[in-house]
């Protein structure tokens, strides 16, 4: 597939970066198309909005985002990123979904990792969709302020993309993690359709009172959904209307952290950031260090699979009723913790999902973990 079809090039406008940093080290779409089946990660720019009840931002939001992303210093890794340039847009909306969809899932055949960023968050139907392609069950983490489910008559694209994705036949998702939606935003009917389809929810105020909870909601990610208006405004001030409330930089970071560090986790995609509200060019540089932060948790991954291997500890706990017993992993370099989950309806049939010690140390006083419940309900 010649991907160059479908973008283009970056302005030759590049400054003189130092040579210790990104810039300096990305291949970027300029004059050459990138090799990017060699590559670990390939950024693509998106400026598609017809989606978003605004419309289209004056300015490139993926440029603004790279002129201070290829400023920042090369991480601990490789380094093996490519830059592809922005996407052309199709004629209609539904056309830029299917041409991003057939674009990630050439990237991720080839284990390419696409990194997102711009256009309206009702982009990630074309991401989502490229999973289709690889004819297994895959989960999917979302990041918003909302929870983009709106079922009334015009709503706007990037109002109802969640719902397309949880109803799209066929179904090839297992599991969907919210996290850092406002209560107040969302309707409380929109909260109990996710609960009766047994996905988890995590709101801002428990990331705030702890973000280490949202580290195995991540790591269950197939993909991850950001949509960065989660962010408070006087932090990240991109987009419209303003909000005080949301995610702070640092917490937003974090999360991308988590996600690049997850060996299962193969694209993310930043959304919704509008540059021409950020007239300082702080929002630009916070989204770039959320990038800095994604590409340098994917070069800490440890390819934690092995469950079997010695770099796991293994942990059986009693239980007083049905499941008997319940099978923990504790990876002895990460700290990070895994439940085995076997269905009661199958014995054949388990999984082993990401938790939390605190699941852990419930189990051992006695009580199921409501991650065990919740997954032993998509097991069927």
């Amino acid at each position: 597939m010649n991907l160059a079809l479908f973008f283009d090039p970056l302005a030759d406008e590049a400054p003189a970066w130092g040579s210790t940093t990104l810039g300096a080290h990305a291949a970027r779409f300029v004059d050459t198309f990138p090799d990017w089946r060699s590559a670990d990660l390939a950024l693509i720019g998106l400026n598609e909005w017809r989606g978003s009840a605004a419309g289209q931002p004056a300015a490139s939001a993926p440029d603004a985002v790279r002129q201070r992303f290829y400023q920042l210093q090369r991480g601990t890794g490789p380094c093996r990123l490519v830059d592809l340039g922005n996407l052309r847009n199709g004629l209609t909306l539904e056309d830029t979904y299917l041409r991003l969809r057939e674009i990630v899932a050439a990237l991720l055949e080839h284990n390419t990792v696409p990194v997102l960023l711009g256009g309206s968050h009702d982009l990630d139907i074309g991401q989502f969709l490229a999973y289709e392609t690889l004819d297994r069950p895959v989960s999917l983490s979302c990041v918003d302020a909302r929870v983009d489910m709106a079922e009334e008559a015009g709503a706007h694209a990037e109002d109802t993309h969640l719902r397309r994705l949880l109803m799209h036949e066929p179904n090839f998702l297992f599991n969907f993690g919210q996290l850092g939606h406002q209560q107040y935003l969302v309707p409380t009917s929109v909260l109990a359709a996710l609960e009766k389809l047994h996905f988890e929810t995590l709101r801002l105020g428990e990331i705030r009172a702890d973000v280490r909870q949202a580290e195995p909601l991540l790591r269950q990610a197939d993909l991850v959904s950001f949509d960065l208006t989660a962010l408070r405004w006087p932090e990240f001030p991109g987009y419209l209307p303003a909000s005080p409330f949301g995610l702070t930089a640092e917490e937003a970071a974090q999360l991308c952290w988590y996600a690049g560090h997850n060996d299962q986790l193969t694209s993310i995609g930043l959304y919704g950031y509008r540059p021409d509200h950020d007239l300082l060019g702080l929002g630009a540089a916070t989204a770039a260090t959320m990038l800095w932060y994604f590409v340098e948790g994917y070069y800490h991954r440890r390819n934690e699979t092995d469950f079997t291997s010695r770099r796991f500890i293994r942990y059986a706990v009693g239980l007083p009723g049905n499941p008997a017993k319940l099978v923990f992993y504790k990876a002895k370099r990460t700290e990070k913790w895994w439940m085995e989950v076997e269905s009661l309806a199958d014995s054949s049939v388990r999984r082993i999902v990401p938790c939390s010690y605190q699941d852990y140390l419930r189990a051992a006083q006695g009580d199921l973990p409501n991650r065990w419940i919740l997954t032993q309900a998509l097991l069927g």
